[in-house]
């Protein structure tokens, strides 16, 4: 999931070399860090949070099939 969430990032930003993507694993949940740029918030959250509800979701059908349950967390 960590790969995942790096690979959207860094796709979407203007400075992929400041994608930062930590995971922390609990027994039925792992969360996901996700910290930018700052110049570089606003296009990983997009207009009303579109981009990073899109995000989520992607992270949540990949999670389905593993049958675990990931959460995103954007870093400021």
């Amino acid at each position: 999931m960590k790969e995942l969430i790096e690979h959207i990032a860094k796709a979407l930003v203007d400075h992929p070399d400041q994608v930062r993507v930590a995971e922390v694993e609990g027994e039925k949940t792992s969360v996901i860090e996700l910290a930018v740029a700052k110049e570089d918030l606003g296009k990983v959250i997009g207009k009303q949070g579109k981009t990073a509800r899109a995000i989520r979701t992607i992270l949540t059908a990949a999670s389905t099939k593993l049958k675990k349950r990931s959460v995103l967390e954007i870093i400021e």
